[in-house]
Formats: structure tokens, C-alpha cells, sequence
């Protein structure tokens, strides 16, 4: 089995939970399926392993990247995992940028123009958290080379990253993960 694979298996087993109401989704939408990155991924075995099928992921596609990072809090234990296993930096990306001491938007490593950025969330529905990721990053004048979710709900998400001519790469989708696609409509 390989690693993306067992990956879909961890989230399935460990993530999913089929619900007895839809409940509403950070996108607005309504759905009665509800994936928990984070949860799936508390052991750091499951971690561990989804930060190298991510690697992995990126490598085969031909990405190098110097750091890695997205929205807080979807991106913060694989900002730091990823980090871990390809020997980069992480960082995170504030909601809102801090209102006292330094008024940083971007926690963690201080990125820039020569860095080269992989994006990252854990679970994607439209793709709007990782936009707005986006933005903070660009203005630092780092490259986003390519986006990466443990999880895509929908058919949203990578439409908007094509517009932007970022390579995107869910590592499970609905299809894998045997629900319904999150629709708005």
C-alpha cells in the first residue's frame, strides 16, 4: 500500500464521522459528513505519516520548497510535521494579525523573497482559508509553489487555486473517502 493510501485509510478510520443532522461546514455550507483533520492526525504516527505522503506527494510532482505553512489552526500541526520530515521551516498564518508586540500576521519562521512555500490546510470545502493564507504570504514576496490539503470536500477549491496557477494536490477526496461532495446551491 502506499503511503497516500494508507493516509485515506487513517483519515476514514480515525476522521470521519457520518452525522444523524447536517451540520454547518466553516464555508457556510451544510453537510452530514464531518471530517476531523486534526483528530485523525493526533497520534504522531498518523501524523508523521501524512506529513511524508504530503512529501512525498510534492516531490514526485517536482516541487521543492523551503517552507511550509497555511491558516491557522488547519495548518499548524502539518505546517510543523512537514517541517519535521523534509527538514524546512514551518510557519502560521494569524486570522487576524496581532493587534500588540510585533503585529505579525505570519508566526514561525520569518519568510520572504527567496523562499519557496508549500501551502498547506487540513481540510479544503471552497478554499477560502487557504486564500486568505495566500494573501499574507504573497505580500511577504515568497513563492507559493504548490497547495496542499489532507482533504478536499468539494469541487471548489481547485478551480480557484488553477485560476491562480497554483498546483494544488488534495490527498483524500470525497470520492476516496466514500461521501457525498459539499455543494452550494
Amino acid at each position: 500500500m502506499t503511503l497516500q493510501a494508507d493516509l485515506v485509510d487513517i483519515l476514514i478510520e480515525k476522521g470521519l464521522r457520518r452525522l444523524p443532522e447536517p451540520i454547518e461546514l466553516a464555508s457556510g455550507a451544510l453537510s452530514s459528513h464531518f471530517v476531523d483533520g486534526k483528530e485523525a492526525l493526533a497520534a504522531w504516527k498518523d501524523l508523521r505519516l501524512a506529513c511524508e505522503a504530503i512529501v512525498e506527494r510534492v516531490a514526485d510532482a517536482g516541487h521543492r520548497f523551503d517552507a511550509v505553512g497555511g491558516l491557522t489552526l488547519g495548518a499548524d500541526a502539518l505546517s510543523v510535521g512537514i517541517a519535521a520530515v523534509s527538514d524546512t521551516k514551518w510557519f502560521v498564518v494569524r486570522k487576524e494579525a496581532k493587534e500588540r508586540g510585533t503585529r505579525r500576521s505570519i508566526e514561525g519562521a520569518r519568510i520572504g523573497p527567496d523562499d519557496r512555500v508549500l501551502l498547506v490546510d487540513d481540510v479544503v470545502t471552497t478554499g477560502g482559508s487557504m486564500l486568505k493564507a495566500l494573501d499574507a504570504i504573497q505580500q511577504t514576496g515568497a513563492e507559493i509553489v504548490a497547495a496542499v490539503t489532507l482533504v478536499d470536500r468539494g469541487d471548489s477549491a481547485r478551480p480557484r487555486l488553477d485560476s491562480l496557477g497554483i498546483a494544488y494536490y488534495p490527498m483524500a477526496t470525497y470520492e476516496s473517502l466514500g461521501i457525498e461532495p459539499v455543494v452550494f446551491g
